[in-house]
């Protein structure tokens, strides 16, 4: 096989042959390359995964610097999946990586084939586009997990994993539930998460933030200050939600291969 290479002995001494040959086999996609799945992209290379497709829509900005992989000075403004698809090749220049630009959503979940993948893994941000991949995802053969929100968090020791319907104290996964509720539509089958039940208020805004954004209530016919709804986020957590992810990839990986 070709995880022979000495780059993944490490990898190999710890997983084993055949292990290493399935991680290679198995193909890969995952949907959202920001703080929390660029980490996981590349746990997943560098332990020896062969196949995995990324898809994201956004360019690097400045304030992705802090916490995403590829973004650095000299990245700003490249499209995230082409700098990190980059970056992965020059870990493993075997590996097929495919970098898709687009914005996943209820409207081209087809397009992407996902019945082809044995992981589908969703780092996604936007309420709604998750809650469709989730839907959708969870209806196929191949395993699906999730990352819930990772900002406003600094202790990693509040990280954890739960499936979905146990996550308790994250906003995000309290929020798919009740959307998954008042829609009446469920997830087909239950699926690990990624989640941290600390949550933190933003205490800093640069004046723009703080001042930037003014609307006018028109019942009463005064301006008003809409505050920034970024939330602040840590390298530390997003890595940690990224990693952990990647890990369960690899401990089923393994798991299957020591049962098989």
């Amino acid at each position: 096989m070709s995880n022979k290479s000495s780059k993944f002995i490490r990898s190999q001494r710890i997983l084993g042959d055949k292990t290493m040959t399935n991680l290679e086999n198995a193909k890969v996609i995952l949907f959202g390359i920001g703080g929390v799945g660029s980490w996981c992209a590349e746990a997943l290379i560098r332990a020896g995964l062969y196949h995995l497709d990324i898809v994201d829509f956004d360019r690097i900005s400045e304030s992705n610097i802090n916490r995403q992989l590829m973004a650095t000075s000299s990245t700003i403004g490249e499209i995230k999946v082409d700098a990190l698809k980059k970056r992965l090749l020059d870990i493993n220049p075997n590996a097929n990586i495919q970098a898709i630009r687009q914005l996943v959503s209820d409207e081209n979940l087809d397009s992407f084939h996902l019945e082809e993948y044995d992981y589908i893994i969703d780092a996604v941000d936007s309420l709604k586009d998750k809650a469709a991949l989730i839907l959708y995802a969870s209806k196929l053969k191949g395993r699906l997990f999730s990352s819930m929100g990772a900002a406003l968090k600094i202790d990693p020791r509040r990280v954890n994993i739960s499936e979905f319907w146990e996550v308790r104290g994250c906003p995000l996964a309290a929020a798919l539930r009740k959307k998954f509720n008042r829609a009446k539509t469920f997830p087909k089958h239950k699926f690990l998460c990624v989640y941290g039940d600390e949550v933190l208020a933003n205490i800093g805004y640069t004046e723009e933030e703080n001042y930037g954004t003014i609307e006018r209530n028109k019942e009463e016919d005064k301006l008003s200050i809409k505050k920034a709804v970024t939330n602040g986020s840590l390298a530390h957590i997003t890595g940690i939600f990224g990693f952990s992810l990647a890990g369960l990839i690899i401990q089923d990986i393994f798991n299957k291969s020591q049962s098989s």
